[in-house]
C-alpha cells in the first residue's frame, strides 16, 4: 500500500510503499478514502506531543473515513463494502490514516452518516467526540440552559451544534471575523476583543453566569471560564493543562471537568464508548443538526505539506482533509 511516513521530527512526510496490514481479531481492514488533519499531527511532527505516545517512524492521521475491505476474526458489526468513520490511530503507536489501508479496532468505528461525504465524515471524529464528552458526558447539557463556548474553531463549532441540538441557548466567544459563522449556527457571537468577561456575563445572563462553559482555548480561556460560570455550574476544557486559581470556581460551588480524547486509544479503556458517540454523530448528522465545516481546498499525498502549512499559519477555513486515492 501507499503511505506517508514521518521518519524523524521536523522533517517532511515521505511517501513510501508499506506492507498492507491484516485485520486481527476485533479489527477491520479499511480502504481509506479521506484523512482528517488535526493540530496534534503538527505537534507530533515537530516533537512537541509526548502525550500522544507515537514513536517514530510513524504514519500520522487520527481521523478516517473509508470502506471496509475485509473483517478480522470475530467481527460481526461490519461487513465488506460498509462505509465507516472513526478516530482509530495516528497516536499511541497505532497506524494512522495517511495510508491507502489501515487496520482498525471496530469499537472505534461507526457507520458513516448517509448524508455526509467521505470528506465531511473524516472531519468529525476527533472534534465531535471531544465536544460530546465535555457537554454530554461531563456537563450533562440540558434544554434551556445557557451554554458558553470559548473558541468557535474545530471543537467549538461542533460544541455549539451539539448544545443547540439538546435545546440549550448558546453563546460563543471568538474574534469578530467568526461572527457570521457563529450566527449561522444559531448562536450569539461575542467579540473577545471588544467585550470583557464581566460585560458579557452581565449582558447575556444578568450577572448570573452561564450554566455550562466549554473552553476550547486553554490558558487564559480557563480563567475566563471560571469567572463566567454560574453558581453550581460546570466548566469543561479540552486544553486544561496549565496551572490556574480555583478561587473563582470554588466560590461559585461550580464543577470542573477535563477532556482527554486520546485516552481510549492510548489505554484501550473506553473504546466502545467512542463508537457509541460516533453513532450519535451519525444520528444528529442525518437529522440535519450537525454539519462539519470543511475547508473546500483539496489536498492529496502530493500536497500534504501544503495542508499542514494551512493549519500552522492559521489560514484553514474549516477542517483540512487529505483525499486518499486508491
Amino acid at each position: 500500500m501507499d503511505a506517508l511516513v514521518l521518519n524523524e521530527t521536523n522533517t517532511d512526510l515521505v511517501r513510501t510503499t508499506a506492507v498492507r496490514p491484516e485485520p486481527a481479531s476485533g479489527e477491520v481492514l479499511l480502504r481509506v478514502k479521506a484523512s482528517g488533519v488535526n493540530p496534534l499531527d503538527l505537534k507530533i511532527k515537530s516533537g512537541q506531543a509526548p502525550h500522544a505516545r507515537h514513536p517514530l517512524p510513524a504514519i500520522l492521521g487520527m481521523d478516517v473515513a473509508g470502506v471496509v475491505e475485509a473483517v478480522g476474526p470475530g467481527v460481526t458489526a461490519f461487513k465488506p463494502q460498509d462505509e465507516v468513520f472513526g478516530m482509530t490511530g495516528g497516536v499511541g503507536g497505532l497506524q494512522g490514516s495517511l495510508a491507502t489501508y489501515v487496520a482498525a479496532d471496530v469499537e472505534l468505528l461507526a457507520p458513516k452518516p448517509s448524508n455526509l461525504t467521505m470528506r465531511e465524515a473524516a472531519a468529525l471524529p476527533l472534534i465531535f467526540i471531544t465536544a460530546w464528552e465535555g457537554l454530554v458526558d461531563r456537563a450533562q447539557v440540558q434544554a434551556r440552559q445557557k451554554v458558553l463556548v470559548l473558541g468557535a474553531g474545530g471543537v467549538g463549532h461542533v460544541a455549539i451544534q451539539i448544545a443547540r441540538a439538546f435545546g440549550a441557548e448558546v453563546f460563543a466567544v471568538d474574534k469578530a471575523s467568526k461572527q457570521s459563522q457563529i450566527e449561522e449556527l444559531c448562536a450569539t457571537a461575542i467579540d473577545r476583543h471588544q467585550t470583557t468577561v464581566e460585560e458579557y456575563v452581565k449582558d447575556h445572563t444578568g450577572g448570573r453566569g452561564f450554566d455550562i462553559v466549554y473552553d476550547t482555548v486553554g490558558g487564559a480561556g480557563i480563567d475566563a471560564a471560571f469567572n463566567a460560570v454560574a453558581r453550581f455550574g460546570h466548566v469543561v476544557s479540552c486544553l486544561g493543562w496549565g496551572t490556574h486559581s480555583l478561587g473563582p470556581l470554588s466560590f461559585r460551588a461550580a464543577s470542573y471537568s477535563g477532556v482527554f480524547t486520546l485516552l481510549p486509544i492510548l489505554t484501550g479503556e473506553g473504546r466502545a464508548h467512542h463508537g457509541h458517540i460516533l453513532r450519535e454523530a451519525k444520528r444528529l448528522a442525518e437529522a440535519g443538526k450537525i454539519t462539519p465545516l470543511v475547508d473546500p481546498r483539496r489536498f492529496s499525498f502530493e500536497t500534504v505539506a501544503e495542508a499542514y502549512a494551512k493549519i500552522e499559519n492559521r489560514t484553514a477555513k474549516g477542517k483540512i482533509i487529505i483525499d486518499v486515492a486508491d
